[in-house]
């Protein structure tokens, strides 16, 4: 806007300076009027108007817990039509515990633990942590554990002597075609909203194991404003229907995408650009890192994985979802007060354009240079506090 006005104003200095000479009125004050259209049009404002606002936002976003990386995510928040959650560790706490362990093996459970949590010990997925913090419990040694791999989506293997042991979901089951003969069981324990591990010993099933989470204080709410807003919210996670539904259901979100690995994770959002969705992504995990870079603004909660958080826009530092709301309402707010700011500037160099250029003369009102600058402070001043009001924004 400023490079299309400031040309304007150079010619019309131009012109008035080519008019006064023309008609008679002589150099000097020929060049007073021209040096006072150029005073009074000065784009300080304007320059003022957009980065001020920004800056301001920026400073109250942290200020609420909330880290903006890009100053375009403080534009583009107020345009989000869409919010697509991950279950574990964002609408959860991901603190898990273990609820209920299922065993078809004659082994001791704390033997069976022993053994699984040796193996999640190496793992960086929130599941793992539940295994970890029951061994620390009971004061349970980890033993020795070779070959690990991670198998993306589906869950872990490894080695524990000359046992191949796998642990995941039945995705998992289906990879290494081990047939799945306690289907029941893993719905009894979903239904509840367990998410479910099965271990797998030399392609035997000898447990399956349901680990319970618990949903986040305010996420209930944040939905709830979110519905009010006309926001569209998503769930999409690894884990199976049955548990994502109950969750869902629990806090008011009517869609969910479940069973998903991380590459679909990441389609999932392509295809609801290509609906002309405007998405924001809200994650913490290694797998949800993909989906996070390739929305509109991916968001991290503070307790999420490093690579998570390198790959947002914006990460929550109080880890608390009623930030995302805070982030939306300060950047509709910003986008109002930078209109306001470039109405003011626009409206002092129309009402005080005409009156440099002399068009009041007749009526014995004129200005000079000096006044110009005056009402080019002014101008600038207006901007200044106007944009300094968005700090009296209230949080959700």
């Amino acid at each position: 806007m400023s490079g299309i006005f400031v040309p304007v104003v150079i010619i019309i200095a131009i012109l008035t300076f080519l008019v006064y000479l023309f008609i008679g009125q002589g150099i000097e004050n020929a060049i007073i009027t021209f040096v006072t259209v150029l005073v009074v049009a000065c784009p300080c404002s304007l320059g003022l108007a957009t980065p001020l606002a920004i800056v301001v936002s920026e400073g109250l976003c942290a200020s609420r817990g909330i880290l903006v990386k890009k100053s375009e995510i403080l534009e583009n928040a107020q345009k989000v039509n869409t919010i697509v959650f991950d279950k574990t560790g964002t609408l959860t706490y991901g603190k898990l515990k273990i609820a209920k362990v299922i065993q078809y093996d004659k082994s001791k459970k704390d033997k069976l633990l022993q053994m699984v949590g040796s193996i999640e010990e190496k793992s960086t997925h929130p599941i793992g942590k539940a295994f970890t913090d029951y061994l620390e419990e009971n004061n349970i040694k980890t033993i020795d554990v070779n070959s690990f791999e991670n198998i993306t989506g589906m869950g872990i293997k490894a080695k524990i002597k000359e046992d191949e042991i796998l642990l995941g979901n039945s995705k998992m089951l289906t990879k290494y075609n081990i047939e799945n003969t306690h289907k029941e069981d893993e719905d009894k324990l979903s239904e509840n909203g367990n998410s479910i591990v099965y271990v797998v010993k030399n392609n035997e099933i000898i447990a399956i194991i349901g680990i319970n989470d618990i949903v986040r204080e305010n996420a209930k709410k944040v939905v709830s404003i979110l519905n009010e807003k006309n926001i569209e919210t998503i769930m999409l996670t690894g884990d199976n229907i049955n548990t994502a539904n109950k969750i869902a259901k629990s806090i008011g979100i009517t869609k969910v995408i479940a069973n998903v690995m991380p590459n679909e994770k990441s389609q999932t959002i392509k295809d609801l650009k290509k609906e002309n969705k405007f998405v924001m992504m809200c994650g913490d995990g290694i797998n949800d890192s993909p989906a996070l870079t390739i929305s509109d603004i991916g968001v991290s909660v503070n307790t999420g994985t490093d690579i998570a958080m390198d790959s947002s826009d914006v990460i929550l530092t109080r880890n608390d979802l009623i930030s995302i709301i805070n982030l939306i309402n300060i950047s509709k707010k910003t986008i109002r007060n930078i209109k306001q700011n470039l109405f003011w500037a626009f409206f002092y160099n129309l009402l005080m354009i005409p009156i440099a250029i002399g068009g009041l003369k007749p009526i014995g009102i004129s200005i000079t240079p000096m006044i110009a600058s005056l009402a080019m402070v002014l101008s600038s001043i207006t901007v200044i506090l106007n944009a300094l009001r968005l700090k009296r924004i209230k949080e959700s």
